[in-house]
């Protein structure tokens, strides 16, 4: 049995996937041309605080709440014409869910790199 470290999954996924970076994706979010996805556990959040503009969608939900179908497209909160940019704390999380996210038939998805730590040292707004 060969089983994968989570090393090897993220440098394969890091392969395959859109990167940017904090400055690159806060531009992206005053020009309106993103749904900026923090996907970090509801207590890091609380330990750490939100960005503002973010939605929030935990890891383990990320695959239900993008479904086409889900309550997030029908109600307007995400728009499917837009980029999905993900982020976590560090960048590993995001860099597997936007492997995922095109797995499921994304296009326009990126993770921002270095995760919330070089979005909190940029100019987006914590709250």
């Amino acid at each position: 049995m060969n089983i994968k470290s989570i090393q090897n999954l993220v440098s394969d996924a890091m392969n395959e996937i859109k990167t940017i970076n904090a400055d690159e994706a806060y531009q992206m979010t005053e020009d309106n041309n993103c749904n900026l996805i923090d996907i970090r556990e509801i207590n890091e959040l609380e330990n750490t605080g939100r960005v503002q503009g973010s939605c929030h969608i935990p890891r383990g939900m990320l695959e239900i709440y993008l479904d086409p179908n889900s309550p997030m497209f029908q109600n307007g909160q995400l728009d499917k014409n837009k980029e999905f940019v993900l982020f976590c704390a560090g960048g590993v999380r995001s860099a597997l869910a936007v492997k995922t996210l095109k797995e499921m038939g994304y296009q326009k998805v990126s993770h921002i790199d270095g995760g919330y730590g070089s979005i909190s040292n940029s100019e987006f707004k914590i709250i």
